[in-house]
């Protein structure tokens, strides 16, 4: 009984879940405190920098061909360990100054998060029905961001009464005991053989060739479908650095930055569920909820960042009388409407993301695949995030990096239409990329002796 529940794919996606809420999920709350909790926030910016470029260079051609011969265990285990030396390198350069070791740990940590992501992203698209994936996406996407909310309500009450521009050592030191025990969790994972799905198609061991699995990595970056995915992946993280050092950090004081933390992470949780719900809607086919979810996120995109071009032409005035990170959240007549932005920018963000799942999700079944979707998606996320990163860490205008993450996300649904309106009914018909994994497969003894 005890074994059957541990191999139940919702077990899984809760185990998976609780691991990301630990180890992402505290990082979140770092990061959404504004300069990973720093006055000087360029130290972190550059960190985030090399911690996407790291991501970039392994998640699709190194971190994915791995996942197809190791499995999600072993790269939770080689990935999760790094998000404990971050928050440590945090609280030595709080001590000591040291902001080397901050970047270097950062690019450390974009290596192990690549390996975690990727295991991710796969568990998360395929150990479940195709009828159930949009409910999948919502359960990981509340656990997780129950982490950075959790993370940041933690820091809040730390710094309660904090008069410094920093957090407390105490702040780091909690982090990374959560993030330790997160790590830790993944030794219960269990690959995808032992899991008791309908139209899971683990990967034979006769498959696990590195000629086999790079021929099936340019297979399904190349298809068409992804291709025009590319953009939304590109795009998926694009916007933090200006929300979380812009919106949050330059405004807000230190004790209100952790409150405004939690209610983005909170408001991403309330996010993931609401896109749960409409991505499973019943009474709609597959096709038709694709599109209605694209629809859905191009209206509210549309008001949110408008909303966003009216607070930064405020920022911009305030800022030009020297009034930066002076905003507390008792100044109400200051503080609500800022907040409620933010708050809706963290739950665009759950929008966004559990979209391009869902998208990577109804392309294939097959944990091969979604590890290369997720490789992929994971790729060109850091990309784009990095080169964000890299516009905040050269102290490029606020309202520069508005309009172009507002024109960049606009843009990529645009042009990530082909593969909304490719959707079909289900994975495992002809035009989906099962038809790659299977092409790729060495014809079995079995099945040989059954030819006429």
């Amino acid at each position: 009984m005890i074994y059957r529940v541990y191999t139940s794919p919702w077990f899984q996606i809760v185990l998976i879940s609780l691991i990301c809420f630990c180890c992402p999920g505290m990082f979140n709350a770092l990061t959404g405190l504004g300069g990973s909790g720093q006055v000087d926030q360029t130290v972190a910016a550059n960190a985030n920098v090399a911690l996407l470029s790291a991501m970039a260079g392994t998640a699709l051609f190194v971190v994915g061909p791995i996942f197809d011969r190791v499995g999600p265990r072993v790269c939770l285990l080689l990935g999760g360990w790094t998000y404990p030396l971050y928050s440590g390198s945090l609280l030595c350069f709080n001590v000591t100054g040291n902001g080397a070791f901050v970047i270097a740990s950062g690019a450390i940590l974009g290596i192990g998060a690549s390996f975690l992501w990727v295991a991710q992203g796969a568990i998360m698209t395929t150990y479940v029905p195709e009828s159930q994936k949009g409910r999948a996406i919502a359960v990981f996407w509340i656990i997780f961001n129950l982490g950075g909310g959790v993370g940041s309500l933690a820091s809040f009450g730390l710094n309660y009464h904090s008069t410094a521009g920093t957090v407390s050592n105490g702040t780091y030191i909690a982090l990374l005991i959560i993030m330790a025990i997160g790590w830790l969790l993944g030794v219960l994972i269990c690959p995808p053989r032992s899991v008791r799905v309908a139209n899971l198609q683990a990967t034979p061991e006769p498959d696990h060739h590195w000629q086999k699995i790079v021929k099936l990595t340019l297979h399904t970056v190349t298809d068409w479908r992804v291709l025009s995915m590319l953009p939304l992946f590109f795009c998926a993280n694009v916007f933090y650095s200006y929300q979380q050092n812009i919106v949050n950090g330059m405004t807000f004081n230190i004790r209100t930055r952790s409150l405004n933390g939690a209610l983005y992470w909170i408001a991403q949780m309330f996010g993931g569920l609401l896109m749960g719900v409409l991505l499973d809607i019943p009474g709609l086919n597959r096709p038709w909820r694709a599109r209605m979810n694209w629809l859905f996120l191009f209206v509210t995109g549309m008001a949110i960042w408008g909303g966003g071009y009216a607070f930064q032409r405020w920022y911009d005035r305030r800022a030009a009388q020297g009034k930066t990170q002076d905003i507390d959240f008792t100044q109400s007549h200051l503080s609500v409407g800022p907040i409620f932005l933010y708050i809706f920018y963290g739950m665009y963000d759950a929008f966004w993301q559990s979209f391009c799942y869902w998208l990577m999700g109804a392309q294939s079944n097959s944990p091969a695949v979604a590890a290369v979707l997720v490789g992929a998606y994971k790729t060109f996320q850091s990309v784009g995030g990095a080169m964000a990163w890299r516009l905040n860490a050269l102290d490029k205008s606020p309202m520069l990096q508005f309009a172009v993450d507002w024109g960049l996300c606009m843009g990529a649904l645009v042009l990530a239409l082909p593969a909304v309106l490719a959707v079909t009914l289900t994975s495992n018909d002809s035009e989906s990329l099962d038809e790659v994994h299977l092409k790729n497969r060495p014809v079995e003894p079995s099945a040989e002796r059954r030819r006429p």
